[in-house]
């Protein structure tokens, strides 16, 4: 995305020491909610880069300050998050925050977020996508993800990649595993798992990309919605930051992910149901949609896909996610 100077705003206002009433209608730094993670804090950072390139005015005077805050998606691991209140808990403390002005702004990976924000809250700006697909890290002595034997362990807490995965390998063992990117590798490195699976996102963004083994095919593995966004939320009522983020909105990112949470929304699945969404854009400028609904235990799994314009991203979305439900049986959703 080329970024160009902010057009003349409060912002230049605010920045001047000799402007004292614009100091009322902003009040610095600007506060910045986010997980703890390495990860977390890596996206915030590059956020952070990208709207002070945006505004460089914003740089000179140190406007931003960090706010690391614990949620219970991170505290609570020896548990998958749908026995413990699904993917929201990742945003669940960071809202609260943004609700009660401790923060001003919260930075999250996108395929965190519930697809209902709270009341007051808005997804004011979503990030250029890094590359959408899962990587796979096989452990000591393996080197042919294709080739692991039958009952090899491999370690996931997504249910999504669980059904997918069992739908083509029935006779693989799978297990928890949780915890930050470093952690999971270090587990498989050690001889724990056979291998796990990881967004590949994730991995590029902490220069960890040589430790995939095999990256999956987004048709073959598709996608959770959203991942490899990065997302950012504000209050509903906060306009003026809404203005500065909509400088560094991707316009692709935010097709793509509209269309992906509008299924995720129209299929209306917890954390229990495995679903994948993944959408890109065309050469001719159409949006391609692919859903996929399952069983956790991979015996049985739908997957389709839609196509049509990008301008219609939240229509394609709904009608997809619609078309995959209808024909899903009924305990899936149960």
């Amino acid at each position: 995305m080329a970024l160009s100077p902010m057009a003349p705003s409060f912002y230049d206002a605010a920045m001047s020491p000799d402007s004292p009433a614009s100091h009322k209608r902003r009040a610095l730094p600007l506060r910045v909610g986010t997980r703890a993670s390495p990860l977390a804090l890596q996206q915030t950072r590059v956020f952070l880069d990208l709207i002070t390139r945006f505004c460089p005015v914003l740089r000179d005077v140190n406007a931003f300050e960090e706010h690391r805050i614990q949620t219970s998606g991170d505290a609570i691991q020896d548990r998958r998050l749908a026995e413990i209140g699904g993917k929201g808990l990742f945003a669940k403390e960071i809202h609260e925050a943004l609700l009660d002005r401790r923060i001003d702004f919260a930075v999250h990976s996108l395929k965190d977020l519930e697809t209902e924000l709270p009341p007051g809250i808005v997804l004011a700006c979503t990030l250029k996508r890094e590359d959408a697909r899962d990587a796979v890290v096989l452990g000591p002595g393996c080197d042919d993800f294709s080739a692991l034997p039958g009952g090899a362990l491999v370690g996931t807490a997504s249910v999504r990649r669980q059904s997918q995965l069992l739908h083509a390998r029935p006779d693989l063992a799978i297990a928890l595993i949780r915890g930050n990117v470093q952690t999971r590798l270090a587990r498989v490195a050690s001889g724990e798992f056979a291998a796990t699976l990881l967004a590949l996102a994730g991995l590029r963004r902490l220069g960890l990309e040589d430790r995939a083994s095999h990256i999956l095919d987004p048709d073959a593995m598709v996608p959770s919605a959203g991942q490899g966004i990065v997302g950012v939320t504000v209050r509903e009522t906060d306009t003026e930051l809404h203005e500065l983020l909509s400088g560094i909105e991707d316009p692709e990112a935010r097709a793509v992910s509209t269309a992906e949470r509008a299924l995720l929304a129209a299929l209306d699945g917890s954390c229990r149901t495995p679903i994948g969404g993944h959408a890109r854009l065309l050469g001719n400028g159409e949006l391609h949609l692919t859903g996929l609904v399952a069983r956790a235990d991979g015996s049985f799994l739908l997957k389709r896909a839609l196509h049509g314009a990008a301008g219609d991203a939240q229509r394609l979305g709904q009608e997809l996610g619609a078309s995959l439900r209808a024909d899903c049986p009924a305990d899936i959703f149960g």
